[in-house]
């Protein structure tokens, strides 16, 4: 099996209130970033280094501030309003932001109070699509 993955991050894990309602969300949500669902069981989900599951009543939902890579500005317009849709809350419609120039990004609260962002950085050349990462046998 292949999976792509980034260089710092590992995983991110969210625990859900309610899994159906916050995987309905980033479908949609991610969908729009051109990102699919990938993996998914009884009550978890994953996308990329995101992981989803369901919060018992021992755990708390997390409340994390995510920020999903766009290609452009329009991918960031159409990720606001998918996310809208899907339940989220406007937590910042698109716009330019003083982070640096160039900065295109829009803000929304998920199912669980997690502050989802898109981000646009401007036009860039990126070194690789994703990194690539396959297991290597081990001698017994």
């Amino acid at each position: 099996m292949t999976w792509h993955a980034g260089r710092l991050i590992d995983h991110v894990h969210l625990r859900a209130r309610n899994v159906a309602n916050t995987r309905h969300f980033y479908a949609a949500a991610l969908g729009a970033l051109g990102v699919r669902i990938e993996q998914s069981g009884d009550g978890w989900f994953q996308v990329d280094e995101l992981f989803v599951d369901a919060a018992d009543a021992k755990t708390i939902p997390t409340h994390i501030h995510l920020a999903f890579q766009a290609r452009d500005r329009a991918m960031v317009d159409a990720f606001y309003k998918a996310a809208l849709e899907a339940g989220g809350t406007d937590n910042g419609p698109p716009g330019e932001r003083h982070y640096h120039p160039g900065y295109y990004g829009a803000f929304v609260l998920d199912p669980d109070g997690n502050n989802i962002e898109a981000v646009f950085h401007g036009p860039v050349k990126r070194s690789a699509a994703s990194v690539e990462m396959n297991p290597v046998p081990t001698e017994p």
